[in-house]
């Protein structure tokens, strides 16, 4: 995942996921109480500016990349292991081919 720029970004990305996890009520959850908890606690001022900040920032990072990359697979694998058996012809279609037509216009069969 491509480094985002501010930890406002990151911060945003991570209540966007927990909101499409969790659903409407998702300000009421202790995972977003924790988020903004930790993204408060470690918010850097003029007077303050450590490692400990720029270890969180990459930490959140990290798990906004796992949480998006974690989403991407479930819409995946509902999209290719779909119940049962597929036919040739639906398995084609799935990844975007067609399969290719007998000379009279019959399609191929089992």
């Amino acid at each position: 995942m491509a480094t985002l720029s501010s930890p406002l970004r990151v911060c945003r990305g991570l209540l966007k996921e927990l909101r499409a996890i969790q659903g409407p009520s998702y300000k009421k959850s202790a995972a977003y109480n924790y988020v903004m908890e930790q993204f408060r606690k470690n918010k850097v001022t003029s007077e303050r500016h450590c490692r400990a900040v720029q270890e969180a920032h990459h930490d959140s990072q990290t798990y906004l990349c796992l949480l998006v990359s974690t989403r991407n697979h479930l819409v995946l694998h509902n999209i290719y292991h779909a119940k049962g058996e597929r036919s040739a012809e639906e398995v084609a279609g799935v990844v975007g081919l067609r399969l290719p037509t007998q000379p009279g216009g019959k399609g191929w069969e089992k």
